[in-house]
C-alpha cells in the first residue's frame, strides 16, 4: 500500500492545497478558504478571492446566525479575510475576525521598505478593502483604520486552535475562547506553518525562522539560509549594516525573481555579501553552524541565524477540521481508481473485433453494445464527441470565457471543432455521402480499396504514426500519398511555426486530455524523474518505425513477415488499447490527462524532435517567452500539463522551447499567470552563457 500510495501522490507540487469548488468552498458545507491557502498569490488575487467568498455565503438562504453567535467567522486578517469581512459586515452579517497577529501582519512581516504593486495591471481589485500601490507600511496601516472604522468586530492576538462543524453550525476553538458561527471563512495563509531544516539546534536561541526587522541588527556576523526571494531580500537588507553569509542547497539561486538575482550578485562581486551555493546546513550550535559543501565540512561562524525556507499549509490542522488535500491517497480514491479502471476497460475491451473482446466480453460484448443497427466502433465515437464536448464547454468558460482570454477561447473552439467535423462527422457521415453521391468523383466512387474504408478518413489529420495504420492493410494509394504529404510535410510545417500545437489545438487524443482531463490538470507529475519517463514514447516511436518498416518490406522480403505481423499485433495491443486508451483515462484523476501525449505517444515525440532540430537550428517560430516580473508564486508550473518547471525557466528569463522540454503551446501558463510575465515568442538566437556562481566559502 505505502508504494501504491507513494507513486499516486508523486504528481503534487511541493505543498498541497485544500480542495475547492468555483465559489472557494471545501468539502465541509459552509466552511471557505481564500487567499494564500487558496493559491492567490498577489494582494489583488487575494481580495478577489476574499469578495467571491463573502459573496458566495450572501447568497445563500441560510446565512443567519440565528439567536446567538455570528454569520461568519473570518480567520485570517490579510487582503482575502479583510475583503470579505468588509464586504459581509456592509450586509449587515454580524462578523468576527480572529487574527493571531495584527490587522495586516503579513505585510507588515515584509522587508522593511518593500513596495506594494498593483499587479495584476488592468484587474481592478473588487470588494471594499482600500488598496493602491503604496509601502507595506502603509498598507498595513490603512487596513488598520479602515476595519477599526467599519466598526468590525476584530480579535487579534488570538490563535485559532481547531476548527468543527455540528449541527449545521461550527465552533471555532482559539487560545483565548471558544466563537460559534454558521460560516467560516479561513484566510490565515501558509506563513505560520513555516518549513524547517530538521537539523540539530535549530530551536536554539539565535536561529531565527522570521526576519522582523532587518535595521535591529548591526556590526553582527549573520547566516541566513534558503534560495528564494524572501531569503534573498532578508540577506540584502541585512548585509547593509552586517557580514552575512547567505547559504543554499541548490547549485543556482533559479528560485529568484530577475531584480533579486541581479542584487544578489551585485552584492556577492562588491564584497558584501557571502554565497555559499551547493551547501547544506548540518547542524546549529553555539554560536556556528555545521555546512557540508563539496563533500567536505566547514564551520560557518554567526552571531543570529535566519532559516528562510518558505512556508506550507498546515495540513494537520485543515485534516482536523475534515478539509480534503490536493491528491490524498484514501479509500475514496482507491474506489476512484478501480472505476475508472472498470470503465475503460470496458470501452476498450468491447471495442476489439468480435471475438476478440477482452475478458470478460470475449465472444458477446461487441454485439451486446451494438445498438440501433450500429456497432460499439460507432457508439464509441458518439460517447467520446459527447464527452470532449460537455467538458470542452467547461473548460472553455473556464479557461477562455472568464478570463475573457481570447487564445483560450479559440483553442477550445478549435479542438471542439476537429472532433467534431474530422473525428465524427467525416469518417461516420459525410465519408459515405460522399461516396454515395460520387463527390469524390465516379472513380475514387467506384473503387472498393477507397469507398469501403471509411475508418481511413481518420487519417484525413490524425498523421503517423499515431494513426498507425495508414500504410497498412492494402490502403489506395490516394491515403497513402495523403499520409507521406500529412506527416513529414505538412506536420513539420506546423511544428516550424507552431511547435506542438497539434497536440492542443487539433488532437483527439489531447482534446480529450485537454477537457475531460482539466479538472485534473494541476496532479500532472513534476520534477525530475517524471521528465525521464517521458523517453518512454521514444521507444514507442522505435517501435512504430520498426513494425511499420516490417510490414511494407514484407511482400519483398519474406523473412519480415513473421516478425512484423507479431509486432503489428503487439503494438496493437500495447499502445492502441493500454497505453493510449485504458491506462490514461484510469489515471486521469490522479496523474492529469496528458498521460499517453506527454509519455507514450508517437506523433508527439517525433513532432519533438522536428521542432527541437529547428530550434537548435535557430529556424523555429515556437517559443515562451518571459520578463523580469515573476513573483515565483508558482501558478504556472501548477497548471502545466506535461509538467513542466515554468516557474524556474520564467525566473531565469529563460525561453521554454521543444529543445528544453516538451511544451504542447496550451497556453495555460500565460493565462494563469497573474503578472503578464509569460508570452509567445520567437526563441531568440542562441548564445553561449556562463553561469556565475561564487567560490565554495569565497567573498566578492
Amino acid at each position: 500500500m505505502k508504494v501504491v500510495k507513494a507513486i499516486f501522490e508523486s504528481p503534487n507540487m511541493p505543498a498541497r492545497r485544500p480542495v475547492l469548488n468555483d465559489n472557494l468552498e471545501s468539502n465541509v458545507p459552509g466552511l471557505y478558504v481564500a487567499g494564500d491557502l487558496a493559491g492567490a498569490p498577489v494582494v489583488k488575487l487575494a481580495m478577489e478571492q476574499g469578495y467571491r467568498a463573502a459573496r458566495h455565503v450572501l447568497s445563500r438562504p441560510d446565512g443567519g446566525s440565528g439567536e446567538t453567535g455570528y454569520d461568519v467567522v473570518v480567520i485570517g486578517a490579510g487582503a482575502a479575510g479583510l475583503n470579505a469581512a468588509l464586504e459581509l459586515h456592509a450586509a449587515g452579517k454580524r462578523v468576527l475576525i480572529v487574527e493571531k497577529g495584527r490587522v495586516g501582519a503579513g505585510i507588515e512581516e515584509l522587508p522593511e521598505g518593500k513596495w506594494i504593486y498593483g499587479e495584476p495591471a488592468g484587474h481592478p481589485a473588487p470588494g471594499r478593502l482600500w488598496f493602491e500601490e503604496c509601502d507595506k507600511d502603509e498598507l498595513a496601516r490603512r487596513w488598520r483604520e479602515q476595519v477599526r472604522a467599519a466598526g468590525i468586530d476584530v480579535r487579534e492576538d488570538e490563535e485559532v486552535r481547531g476548527i468543527a462543524r455540528r449541527n449545521g453550525s461550527f465552533s471555532v476553538s482559539t487560545s483565548l475562547g471558544t466563537y460559534s458561527a454558521r460560516r467560516v471563512l479561513l484566510a490565515s495563509g501558509k506563513a505560520g506553518t513555516v518549513r524547517r531544516l530538521g537539523v540539530t539546534g535549530e530551536d536554539g536561541p539565535k536561529v531565527e525562522h522570521r526576519l522582523y526587522s532587518p535595521r535591529g541588527y548591526s556590526g553582527e556576523q549573520i547566516v541566513v539560509v534558503g534560495g528564494g526571494n524572501s531569503a534573498a531580500e532578508a540577506a540584502l537588507a541585512l548585509a547593509e549594516q552586517n557580514a552575512v553569509t547567505l547559504i543554499y542547497r541548490g547549485r543556482e539561486l533559479f528560485r529568484l525573481t530577475g531584480t533579486n538575482r541581479r542584487r544578489i550578485e551585485e552584492a556577492v562581486a562588491r564584497g558584501a555579501l557571502r554565497l555559499m551555493l551547493g551547501a547544506e546546513v548540518q547542524s546549529f550550535g553555539g554560536h556556528g553552524c555545521e555546512v557540508a559543501q563539496n563533500g567536505q565540512s566547514r564551520r560557518v561562524a554567526f552571531d543570529h541565524a535566519f532559516v528562510l525556507v518558505g512556508a506550507e499549509p498546515p495540513a494537520e490542522f485543515l485534516r482536523a477540521a475534515g478539509l480534503k488535500l490536493e491528491n490524498e491517497w484514501n479509500v475514496k480514491r482507491l474506489a476512484l481508481l478501480v472505476a475508472m479502471f472498470v470503465i475503460a476497460y470496458t470501452i476498450y475491451g468491447v471495442k476489439q473485433a468480435p471475438g476478440h473482446e477482452f475478458w470478460p466480453f470475449r465472444g458477446w460484448g461487441a454485439q451486446a453494445f451494438a445498438f440501433f443497427d450500429r456497432p460499439w466502433s460507432f457508439w464509441y465515437t458518439v460517447l467520446y464527441t459527447a464527452v470532449m464536448t460537455v467538458f470542452g464547454l467547461q473548460a472553455l468558460k473556464r479557461w477562455g470565457l472568464a478570463r475573457r482570454d481570447r487564445f483560450q477561447i479559440w483553442r477550445y473552439v478549435s479542438l471542439l471543432g476537429f472532433q467534431w467535423v474530422f473525428f465524427f462527422l467525416i469518417p461516420e457521415f459525410l465519408f459515405q455521402w460522399a461516396v454515395k453521391y460520387q463527390w469524390v468523383g465516379e472513380r475514387l466512387a467506384g473503387d472498393p480499396s477507397f469507398a469501403q474504408n471509411a475508418w481511413r478518413s481518420y487519417g484525413l489529420v490524425y498523421a503517423w504514426p499515431l494513426f498507425f495504420y495508414t500504410f497498412f492493410g492494402a490502403p489506395h494509394q490516394v491515403w497513402v500519398v495523403w499520409g507521406v504529404l500529412l506527416s513529414f510535410v505538412l506536420v513539420p510545417l506546423l511544428v516550424l511555426w507552431h511547435g506542438k500545437r497539434y497536440c492542443s489545438w487539433i488532437c483527439g487524443c489531447g482534446g480529450l486530455a485537454e477537457t475531460l482531463g482539466d479538472r485534473w490538470r494541476h496532479l500532472a507529475p513534476k520534477g525530475e524523474a517524471s521528465i525521464r519517463w517521458e523517453r518512454m514514447n521514444a521507444w514507442v516511436l522505435a517501435a512504430a518505425v520498426l513494425v511499420t518498416v516490417f510490414i511494407i518490406g514484407k511482400d519483398a522480403l519474406t523473412i519480415l513477415r513473421r516478425p512484423g505481423e507479431a509486432g503489428l499485433e503487439v503494438y496493437h495491443l500495447l499502445a492502441d488499447v493500454w497505453l493510449v486508451g485504458i491506462i490514461p483515462i484510469t489515471l486521469y484523476p490522479f496523474f492529469g490527462g496528458k498521460i499517453w501525449c506527454r509519455y507514450w505517444c508517437p506523433l508527439a515525440k517525433m513532432m519533438e524532435l522536428f521542432s527541437a532540430v529547428f530550434t537548435r537550428f535557430g529556424v523555429s517560430r515556437f517559443g515562451i517567452a518571459s520578463n523580469e516580473k515573476c513573483i515565483a508564486c508558482g501558478e504556472c508550473s501548477r497548471h502545466c500539463q506535461v509538467g513542466i518547471d515554468v516557474m524556474r525557466f520564467a525566473l531565469k528569463q529563460e525561453e521554454i522551447t521543444n529543445l528544453n522540454s516538451s511544451c504542447i503551446g496550451c497556453g495555460i501558463c500565460v493565462t494563469v499567470c497573474p503578472m503578464n510575465v509569460l508570452s509567445f515568442a520567437r526563441p531568440a538566437a542562441r548564445s553561449d552563457l556562463v553561469q556565475i556562481q561564487a567560490a565554495a566559502g569565497a567573498r566578492r
